[in-house]
């Protein structure tokens, strides 16, 4: 076993450009966090166990953080995972029979709550904006017509495909003129969020934002809630214990400290990602990459998307950069948010795309590999930039 965890670790963590935007890495304040004791532990909100006081101390710590971050009335750190936060917020705003309008998986939008996902499973239908695949955004005068046509209960903007802010401000009046719920799931940009570089959900209006902690955040892997005080009573007072119940508090812990980094350093960090993004865009472009999305500035967020289609020809590529040390997923979405956070700029993601190209131009990867290896090996400390 500590076989394979050492060959993940020389490879992945040491050798590799880790470009997956869904990943991040984690200061060593918040790894430590994550091996204390408050991870044996339990307690929850009915106080059936004793010797809670740190843990219950913590999280409203951790809160109180949280609040501070994102501008909310209240805040959660208790759902394990974006999917988990997700789930709470459509079994709390929705009941059967209702109706959710999301962004559709053919356009990018996240499978978990759609058709394929949880919704059905608690008896809601789906609905998907009108999407502008061009510009990669949501058709604002068709949504305003097909919300107040189809009512859903709960509409969530947000997506995993996410290149640009959503027009939640100028979709928000119509909700509430059909009493719909609104909620952004911030599950990619809740670091971006976090640091005033992409949009302010709840200054547009939305009642909920719920997501994962460590994609553009740099946090644990794990998830957050976090919400108006009109919606307080309906989410966070009935999650435990059908959909959370033991939190796992080492977590808990390790989170509030990335939220109170983020506090301190988040807006520096995440003015870079988006830069470092828009500038590997440019450049993938300039060699002749099809990047989505030229007329638009190419991205506004920690993801440059490629028009690669083809389930052949995107096998062939990902699998050609992996063998290269150069690491992306199968959306052929590319993300600065790791990289950045190793104290890469705008010089390495030209470096970066000049890789990438020659790997996408079929050179023979050894050679690449070699090099992506060596500016990775450049870049040895965690930094805020």
């Amino acid at each position: 076993m500590r076989t394979v965890v050492n060959k993940h670790q020389k490879w992945r963590a040491e050798k590799c450009l880790n470009l997956i935007p869904s990943e991040n890495v984690t200061s060593s304040a918040v790894r430590q966090l994550l091996t204390i004791d408050m991870g044996h532990r339990y307690t929850a909100p009915d106080r059936f166990y004793k010797g809670t006081r740190f843990l219950d101390e913590l999280e409203q710590l951790g809160e109180q953080i949280a609040r501070e971050v994102f501008h909310s009335d209240w805040a959660s750190l208790r759902p394990l995972s974006g999917h988990n936060a997700d789930m709470i917020a459509v079994s709390t705003m929705t009941r059967p029979g209702d109706s959710i309008l999301t962004v559709g998986p053919d356009n990018g939008g996240y499978p978990g709550i759609s058709d394929q996902g949880y919704a059905p499973m608690v008896g809601v239908h789906n609905l998907y904006f009108p999407f502008n695949t061009e510009e990669w955004n949501i058709k604002v005068e068709e949504a305003r017509l097909l919300i107040k046509d189809r009512k859903p209960a709960l509409v969530v903007f947000g997506q995993s495909f996410f290149l640009f802010p959503h027009p939640v401000s100028k979709l928000v009046e119509t909700c509430r003129e059909i009493e719909a719920k609104v909620a952004y799931d911030a599950s990619h940009v809740m670091g971006l969020v976090a640091g005033g570089a992409f949009q302010d959900p709840f200054k547009e209006g939305v009642d909920l934002i719920m997501g994962s902690t460590h994609k553009s955040l740099f946090g644990p892997q794990g998830g957050i809630i976090l919400g108006s005080s009109a919606v307080e009573s309906q989410v966070k007072a009935r999650q435990f214990p059908g959909l959370v119940d033991n939190a796992h508090w080492n977590r808990m812990a390790a989170l509030a400290w990335a939220l109170d980094e983020s506090r301190r350093q988040g807006a520096k960090y995440a003015k870079q990602v988006i830069a470092n993004a828009k500038t590997l865009a440019k450049a993938l472009h300039e060699n002749n990459l099809p990047v989505k999305c030229v007329g638009g500035g190419f991205t506004e967020s920690h993801q440059v998307l490629l028009g690669i289609t083809g389930d052949a020809e995107i096998e062939r590529f990902t699998t050609a950069l992996e063998g290269s040390n150069i690491i992306v997923d199968r959306g052929v979405r590319l993300g600065t948010n790791e990289m950045t956070r190793r104290g890469m700029k705008s010089k390495e993601m030209e470096r970066i795309a000049e890789l990438i190209a020659r790997v996408y131009h079929q050179e023979p990867t050894a050679r690449v590999k070699r090099e992506a290896t060596r500016l990775r090996q450049e870049f040895q400390r965690l930094e805020y930039t």
